[in-house]
This record gives structure tokens, C-alpha cells and sequence, in this order.
């Protein structure tokens, strides 16, 4: 199954079961015209690390309502445990993503995937990614807003 029919299927289910932002208009675009699109740094609902790109496809991830968006990592990586406040699902749209579920970052307890594998971020739940010797690119929608707390204090990207 392709990275985009999964995101299709994915974003077509979170429509059904959450509110619909009255302002969502149409849009398409293409992978140039996304990676055209300004970088929001480390809005909310990103994990603030340095390097990482990050663009927002759709809604607003500060407000209430449905929101898309892509975080492109760079190779050699690491984001520690942290949370989000809404339930987020994901598609890995190109490289190799390592993501983790837990209170604590480990190698052993992060799963590889390929372009086209998905995962979930459960409202609350601790969670951890990495990269390795190449980049990454995520898709991630949730229903905003949304935010970022790490684990550890300390861990917080300043």
C-alpha cells in the first residue's frame, strides 16, 4: 500500500471522529510545493530539536480543530521522551524513522519503519524517535491544539 493512500485512509478516519475546523478549505499539494512551504521552528505540537523542518499541510495545530503536519529530520537525530496533550496518528513518508513508546529513550525499545508504516501518539503517552544515517519524513494529524512536554525537564530543546 502506498505512503499516500495510507495517509488518505488515515486522515479520512480522523475526519469522521473529530470536528470539522468550518474554515478547512480544499488543498492539494505537491512534495516541491511542500517543500516550499515556510518552516514553523518549533511550533507547537514539534519537539523544538534543532535541524528539524517543520511545515504546517493544514488547519492550525495551536487551535481546536484538525491539523496536519510534516517534520522532516535530519540524519543522526534524537528526540527524547516527551507528550502530547491530543491523540496524533502518523505516516512515514520517506527514510528510516526509529520511534519508541515509554518514559525513557533506549535503542532497544524503538522499531525501525519504512516509507508508508504508520504509528499513533496517544494523548499522554510517552514517546521517543531517532534517525540514523539518513533523513526522515513524517506526516502527523491530530486535533489541536496540541503541545509538547518532555518527560525530563531537562530533555526540553531551549
Amino acid at each position: 500500500m502506498s505512503a499516500r493512500l495510507l495517509l488518505a485512509g488515515v486522515t479520512a478516519s480522523l475526519l469522521v471522529a473529530a470536528p470539522i475546523d468550518a474554515q478547512m478549505q480544499a488543498k492539494r499539494l505537491t512534495p516541491h510545493e511542500i517543500a516550499a512551504l515556510p518552516a514553523m521552528g518549533s511550533g507547537a505540537g514539534t519537539s523544538g530539536v534543532t535541524g528539524i523542518r517543520s511545515v504546517v499541510l493544514a488547519g492550525d495545530p495551536t487551535q481546536a480543530g484538525l491539523y496536519t503536519i510534516e517534520i522532516q529530520v535530519p540524519a543522526h537525530t534524537r528526540i527524547a521522551s516527551h507528550t502530547h496533550r491530543d491523540d496524533r496518528t502518523a505516516v512515514v513518508v520517506s527514510g528510516r524513522w526509529y520511534i519508541g513508546y515509554g518514559p525513557t529513550a533506549t535503542d532497544a525499545a524503538a522499531s525501525p519503519l519504512l516509507p508508508g508504516s504508520f504509528y499513533t501518539e496517544p494523548a499522554g503517552a510517552a514517546h521517543f524517535a531517532h534517525t540514523k544515517d539518513q533523513t526522515a519524513a513524517v506526516i502527523i494529524t491530530g486535533v489541536g491544539p496540541t503541545d509538547t512536554i518532555y518527560v525530563e525537564e531537562a530533555d526540553t530543546p531551549r
